[in-house]
This record gives structure tokens, C-alpha cells and sequence, in this order.
């Protein structure tokens, strides 16, 4: 499977994994830890892993070739119900929506399925923080969190197409395997 995620600058980056560190430390959430190289991310869309990727990541370059960088806020947290995921909720601005809606419409041709959650109108966007929380691992969470975690304002900064790769139904890695710079505002 491919994933289109954005990026935050590098002060937001260092911020999330640093709560992804104390979480770890805490031993409330491994998250982190559970795939190799993780980023703190926003995604913005799914793909199969049969699209013919040499194509999509031409179309990727034509798309984002003069794409602004986007000025975010998360100030809050919340979870999707029965996950044990926790996650990190942007302001839904007209800024941000645009950019998503705007992928999926140039993108159109290459859609996963029309219950993707993250397509326009199902997409909720989310930075996740921790997941696979049991009930009592989810509470310590969102205690922590909301005690620790102040408002981020954040830039995006850099789009990535990622790539899962599955070791015994488990996602192990995801490495970004094409990734455009977003031009400065």
C-alpha cells in the first residue's frame, strides 16, 4: 500500500516525537517505536499497492511542482471510537481542506476505494500520537497529553509518497520513497 503524508517543519517534528518519547517512557504508548523510521504525519490519502507508482510519482511532481507550504494549528486531541488511537486534531481550515480536496480531485484516476477514510467528506485529519490503547493505556494518554501538550502551530512544509511494508500483517516500515519540498509562502 502507498500513503501521501505531509510533514510538519522540523520544530513541530522534534515536538511530536519528543511526546512520542515521554509516552514511550511512561510506558503508556510504544508508537514510535513500532515502525522503523516514523515521522510525525498528516495523511492525506491511500493508495493500492498495484497503481503503476513510476506514473503516480510523475503525476506527484506535476501536482506539487509549485504547491505552497501550509500553515497549520492542533489544538486539540481526540480519538476515532473502539481504536485505542490517539491523535493530535488540526483546525479544519478552508486551507487545509482545499489542499486535501485538490489532491484527491488531480489524483481521481488512481483512488483506493470510495470508503477510504481518507477521502473528502470521510477524511478527518489527525496527527496520530499513540495507538493500539487499551481502555487504561488510552486514559493515562489523553491525561498526559492534556496536561503536557500546549498549542502547535505548525508549517507544512513537504509532501511524501510512503510505502507500507507488511512483516506478519504488521506494518514494520514505511519509508517515504518520493518526497517534494514545499515552496515558502
Amino acid at each position: 500500500m502507498y500513503g501521501v503524508v505531509a510533514h510538519f517543519d522540523q520544530d513541530t517534528e522534534l515536538y511530536i516525537k519528543q511526546v512520542w518519547k515521554e509516552l514511550s517512557d511512561h510506558a503508556i504508548s510504544k508508537y514510535a517505536e513500532e515502525v522503523q523510521d516514523r515521522r510525525p504525519h498528516i495523511t492525506i490519502a491511500g493508495y493500492d499497492s498495484d497503481i503503476d507508482i513510476d506514473q503516480f510519482i510523475s503525476d506527484f511532481d506535476c501536482f506539487y511542482e509549485s504547491k505552497k507550504q501550509l500553515s497549520i494549528t492542533m489544538n486539540s486531541i481526540g480519538t476515532f471510537l473502539n481504536t485505542g488511537i490517539l491523535f493530535f486534531s488540526p483546525v479544519p481550515s478552508i486551507e487545509l481542506l482545499t489542499f486535501h480536496a485538490n489532491h484527491h480531485r488531480f489524483f481521481e484516476n488512481y483512488r483506493l476505494n470510495a470508503e477510504s477514510p481518507y477521502l473528502p467528506n470521510n477524511w478527518v485529519p489527525h496527527c496520530t500520537i499513540a495507538n493500539r490503547l487499551n481502555d487504561e493505556k488510552l486514559k493515562e494518554a489523553m491525561i498526559y497529553c492534556t496536561k503536557r501538550i500546549k498549542n502547535i502551530t505548525a508549517m507544512i512544509v513537504e509532501v511524501s509518497v510512503t510505502s507500507a511494508i507488511y512483516e506478519n500483517n504488521k506494518c514494520i516500515k514505511s519509508p517515504s520513497i518520493h518526497t517534494k519540498t514545499l515552496d515558502i509562502i
